[in-house]
């Protein structure tokens, strides 16, 4: 009896020691989690702006957008409150189901930031210089911060962002995969997906395979953290495209900082009535193999409609190389 009850003891452990490594495997961070990022940028041509003057010319020539604070988003003491546009829409569409899931907004408290105003503790190759990176507030209630940080490990799932919950100061750091979650988006919006209601004796695996996409991807569009799912429950079902992966790698070479657009520009203020970042941008872009009308209109702030008149398009076809004309207006996000 004694050696049954040591044998049970043993068991418990073990499982008290395996349930409780599991969160430690989420939002943990490590040094490879960085270098991840860091590679991410790299192979996006993303440079990492080293001062303030820098951060004005890339809002100028329409690779960085203004965020601002929304009914579902709060942009709290913000320095340089830019990023790039598919960090904007990420925060967009989350602060949207946050709101929802909360009734509080999401709140954001750092965005791009120059290698010349980085804070003493941050890691050597930090992509928050590059616009591809946000730090978010962790949420007091525990509801809202569960519901944040399982629909950043979905999200995480389905490989289109790496978070970490860093300690000090206590925050959430985000790096956007933004190819990958530009054509993650894409799916979502444009693929042939939809609603889905589960019946009895489905599974995830069944799901994906029947409609096409991929457990990851639905839990990623769900929020969901486990493969729990009830008889009745309502799925969003992303389209189904190409993994984000290999659509990244497609898309990489149409988004790239080089060649820069070098532009006179005043440093960056945050002085009361003076905004940098104002005003109605002129610019061109070469369209790139796989790109689309709306991936561009995403990407400079604009709309499909207003590059359509802008550029006098009958319709949405592109063709690679193709020049087109972008207005977009940085204070009217």
């Amino acid at each position: 009896m004694h050696g049954l009850t040591r044998t049970l003891l043993i068991l418990v452990l073990c499982c008290l020691g395996y349930s409780q490594a599991i969160p430690a495997q989420s939002l943990s961070g490590s040094q490879k989690s960085v270098q991840r990022q860091y590679q991410a940028a790299i192979s996006y041509d993303y440079s990492f702006l080293a001062t303030p003057q820098k951060v004005n010319r890339f809002v100028d020539a329409g690779r960085l957008v203004r965020v601002q604070d929304s009914t579902t988003l709060e942009v709290h003491n913000v320095s340089y409150p830019v990023a790039r546009p598919s960090v904007r829409l990420f925060l967009e569409r989350l602060s949207l189901q946050y709101h929802g899931a909360c009734g509080e907004k999401l709140t954001v408290t750092s965005l791009t930031r120059p290698l010349n105003r980085q804070p003493v503790n941050a890691v050597t190759n930090s992509v928050h210089p590059t616009g591809m990176a946000v730090d978010l507030r962790i949420p007091n209630n525990g509801k809202c911060r569960k519901w944040l940080e399982n629909t950043l490990v979905s999200l995480e799932s389905a490989d289109v962002l790496d978070a970490t919950r860093e300690r000090r100061p206590p925050h959430y750091h985000v790096a956007i995969f933004t190819q990958s979650y530009e054509a993650y988006v894409a799916g979502l919006e444009n693929g042939p997906g939809g609603e889905y209601t589960v019946r009895k004796g489905d599974t995830l695996s069944t799901i994906a395979r029947r409609t096409g996409s991929s457990v990851p991807q639905i839990k990623a569009a769900n929020g969901l953290k486990g493969d729990m799912i009830r008889v009745g429950h309502v799925l969003q079902i992303p389209g189904n495209t190409a993994s984000p992966a290999s659509s990244s790698s497609q898309l990489a070479a149409s988004t790239s900082d080089k060649p820069e657009a070098e532009k006179g520009s005043e440093p960056f203020s945050a002085k009361k009535g003076s905004d940098p970042f104002s005003g109605s941008t002129s610019l061109t872009h070469q369209v790139g193999r796989g790109e689309s009308l709306w991936l561009i209109a995403r990407r400079y702030g604009t709309s499909v409609n207003d590059l359509r008149e802008e550029n006098g398009l009958a319709d949405d076809l592109l063709m690679p190389g193709q020049v087109l004309r972008v207005s977009t207006l940085t204070s009217n996000l």
